[in-house]
């Protein structure tokens, strides 16, 4: 590649040219928000999340930001921000990867196999540690609640806050996303 903005441009046209929604923000291309299918065979299946992805402009030198917009209860995603604690985007980027890679392999594979002892969300890592039977519930319930194709009732906004009531989610929310280095600002 001759330049970061070319192979930015490239990355954006690919992922828009698969199988994935992609909404350009701003009409640029450096801020989208993508739809994203919860893995096959896992307790996110049959979710669908709105992801924001911000591309840098050391891009693909240095990783995108990605933050879900909708709430998923996750011990690596920080509720009330989106912001997700995924090693690979965080400290492990390379130019090597792309977008596709983001959707295709580390998201899928952040859901498939969480990591309770590096949460963001400390109520879903410990539910998921103490009690894995209802923690599989409670994802399940956040997935019916939050992760419906077409709604965004469940986006994370000051505005559909009001929506929510205590009986829907949890008391506790995790407050810490200081960990997540070069994610979603809170």
């Amino acid at each position: 590649m001759s330049s970061p903005s070319k192979r930015r441009d490239m990355d954006v046209m690919k992922l828009m040219m698969s199988d994935y929604v992609v909404e350009p923000i701003n009409d640029g291309i450096n801020e989208l928000n993508v739809e994203f299918h919860g893995p096959k065979e896992s307790l996110y299946e049959g979710g669908v999340w709105k992801v924001r992805v911000e591309l840098p402009d050391a891009y693909p030198y240095k990783s995108p930001s990605i933050g879900f917009l909708n709430r998923i209860f996750h011990p690596n995603v920080d509720e009330l921000s989106g912001a997700v604690c995924l090693d690979v985007i965080n400290q492990s980027w390379s130019p090597m990867f792309d977008l596709l890679n983001v959707f295709e392999v580390f998201l899928p594979q952040l859901l498939l196999y969480p990591n309770p002892s590096s949460p963001l969300n400390g109520d879903a890592a410990s539910l998921m540690m103490k009690n894995k039977e209802q923690y599989e519930k409670k994802v399940k319930e956040y997935c019916e609640l939050y992760a419906k194709k077409g709604d965004s009732s469940g986006t994370l906004t000051d505005d559909n806050d009001e929506d929510v009531t205590d009986d829907d989610i949890s008391d506790g929310r995790s407050e810490s996303s200081e960990d997540v280095a070069g994610n979603a600002d809170p």
